[in-house]
């Protein structure tokens, strides 16, 4: 606790132009210049300059193509020990013999857990642009196990096809053997490998401003500028948003590991800004990730699977169809199509393979087109982001130009 309390006590300010300059004239100008140069930059989206857009997205694509061959090539010998090791594992997985059952059982956790790990990164990776996962892909999966698990009086379902169908098995146990704890191990592996996917894509803001604060740089990056002047006007912060961000900085600051898992373990939008903090103080990255993967993987994922699970409980639901009827006027009307859906689903639980009724594919139809926007702002995002990340480095070039004449 003391290294870790060590190794947050760092001077809050980065040495730098902005101190160089700060009660001179000039540092107006700067101020002024830098804000110009970021309504400049916010301006390039694909909705308003789209030609321009695409082409520096895709300059700026060509040029991280070329810094990570370079960094490869510099690493070759680990590249080459990585494809010799993907070699050997693919002729052992083609090889025909008694292993293969293994073998079989390994890809299928492997992928399943591949699977909620990336979903997991696309949930929080982007500062804040990632798609919200857990809403609309392990949110309706553990309401599914738990809404099947209730009407089926068992969590055994088969597999195949679980988890791809979920189907009740033959030999149901007796109503009320299903309790919370079943349902929650059930769920268990999927709501963990999520929980560890959005850990992992907390690292980015936590490396970024850890290089720019070893390197002593300009950050390519506004909420790391955002975060270096709320430092510079902490003692002015009035309004709560301020207020809250100054009190994660402080919290992540002195307090070390046990203030990181104290941030990462409850729903948190203001997380980005525990990363950016112990980047820019220098924590050691075992005691940023360590916390942040035992709050968000372990202790808010538990949390989380918890409410869902009471949320869809048996009796809960039924709660929730008899509200809806309760309400004047519209209440029936509203309450039909809700009951002779969950009952549809219930039906189709005890019959593996039935076929779909008409409300499953209206409703497949506009869960599918709800993915489908949120999978294209998330592209629009990063194509936005990456264009002005080239625009950035034009206009640093450009100021660089100016200061040499």
């Amino acid at each position: 606790m003391a290294a870790n309390g060590a190794s947050c006590e760092q001077p809050q300010k980065r040495a730098g132009p902005k101190d160089k300059q700060n009660g001179k004239p000039t540092d107006l100008s700067v101020r002024d210049r830098r804000q110009k140069d970021k309504d400049e930059r916010l301006s390039l989206v694909l909705w308003r300059r789209p030609v321009t857009t695409l082409q520096y997205f895709l300059l700026e694509t060509l040029i991280m193509l070329k810094e990570w061959t370079y960094k490869l090539w510099h690493r070759r010998g680990a590249v080459f020990l990585l494809l010799v090791l993907c070699s050997l594992f693919s002729v052992t997985y083609s090889a025909e013999g008694a292993h293969q059952e293994y073998v079989q059982y390994l890809e299928k956790k492997f992928l399943w857990c591949a699977y909620w790990v990336g979903l997991g990164i696309l949930s929080s990776v982007g500062l804040g642009t990632g798609l919200h996962t857990f809403l609309l892909y392990l949110g309706p999966h553990i309401a599914s196990v738990t809404l099947a698990a209730y009407e089926c009086g068992s969590i055994d379902f088969p597999e195949p096809p679980y988890p791809d169908e979920i189907v009740c098995p033959d030999d149901g146990q007796l109503e009320g053997s299903v309790s919370l704890f079943s349902i929650m191990s059930k769920v268990r592996l999927e709501a963990c490998m999520w929980g560890a996917g959005t850990a992992i894509g907390e690292l980015p803001p936590y490396f970024m401003a850890r290089a720019a604060r070893q390197s002593g740089a300009d950050p390519d990056d506004e909420d790391y500028e955002e975060f270096e002047e709320m430092l510079e006007q902490a003692e002015d912060a009035q309004d709560f948003v301020t207020r809250a961000k100054l009190g994660v900085q402080h919290m992540v600051q002195k307090v070390g590991f046990f203030g990181i898992l104290a941030c990462a373990s409850i729903p948190n939008p203001l997380f980005d800004l525990a990363g950016i903090t112990c980047g820019h103080f220098l924590v050691p990255f075992w005691t940023f990730f360590g916390a942040t993967l035992i709050g968000k993987a372990v202790i808010k994922m538990h949390i989380q699977k918890l409410f869902v699970i009471i949320t869809f409980s048996n009796h809960i639901v039924e709660q929730m169809v008899s509200l809806i009827g309760s309400v004047p006027r519209v209440g029936p009307s509203l309450q039909k199509p809700f009951s002779q859906y969950l009952e549809a689903q219930k039906n189709k639980l005890h019959h593996a393979g039935g076929s779909k009724t008409a409300d499953d594919n209206w409703l497949s139809w506009v869960f599918e087109k709800v993915v489908l926007v949120m999978v294209c702002y998330f592209i629009i995002s990063i194509i936005n982001s990456m264009a002005q990340s080239y625009a950035k480095r034009l206009q640093q070039l450009r100021n660089s130009e100016e200061k040499t004449k």
